[in-house]
């Protein structure tokens, strides 16, 4: 078999299952926040579940295969409904601190299980070892990109809930307008001047707190 495609296919059997476990904790966060500050609305669309086929974008599912990202249906919510006055927020904020979540708890394994254990499993125990550092830096990557303050990422709802309302007025009408396109261009650039903006600006503290995390 050619070597490319059996580094190709290696490398997916690490990526696929981080992003899809990754994509689904972040939509379920998403999800059972809403739920917790009184809306139903992602209930009864069936989406407070940790089942991936739920949360799924058939586009998106493609992309996990073919690119080195992916992306999951948006959690449906009515903000009408939250009793908390920053529901919106916190609401944002849930998929993202889920990624963190996600990748601290999976460092805290790489660090504390001493790597004996993981030879005494075999082959399972390599896939280990080099699952859990890829997973802790897709759940970070995840969530801070998440943060970005772009339509449709988390950042946009974020920050409009914390402006105040006339800013937070402009900032929607602004990226209603052309924030999807901005995110889109910061995406398409590294093929156009190879040079990625978002890595510049993403890479140091998705670095950082992977260093923290992973122990080295």
């Amino acid at each position: 078999m050619d070597r490319d495609l059996i580094g190709f296919l290696t490398y997916q059997a690490i990526n696929v299952p981080a992003l899809l476990f990754g994509l689904t904790f972040h939509e379920w966060g998403h999800a059972r926040m809403a739920l917790a500050l009184g809306d139903d609305t992602a209930l009864r669309a069936g989406r407070v579940t940790l089942n991936p086929l739920a949360h799924l974008d058939p586009i998106g599912t493609l992309a996990m295969l073919f690119a080195p990202f992916g992306w999951a249906k948006p959690v449906p919510v009515n903000p009408h409904n939250f009793r908390h006055p920053r529901g919106d927020f916190l609401v944002s904020a849930a998929g993202p601190g889920m990624n963190v979540l996600l990748a601290f708890i999976a460092g805290l394994l790489y660090r504390l299980l001493p790597f004996a254990v993981y030879g005494e499993l075999g082959p399972a125990g390599r896939f280990f070892i080099e699952f859990l550092p890829h997973f802790v830096i897709l759940n970070l990557s995840l969530a801070i990109f998440n943060l970005i303050p772009l339509r449709p990422l988390d950042g946009s709802h974020a920050l409009a809930n914390l402006l105040p309302l006339e800013q937070a007025y402009r900032f929607n009408q602004f990226n209603q307008a052309y924030g999807m396109s901005i995110l889109f261009a910061l995406i398409i650039l590294p093929n156009v001047i190879a040079v990625s903006p978002l890595r510049l600006v993403l890479g140091p503290p998705i670095q950082f707190l992977s260093r923290a995390f992973l122990g080295y």
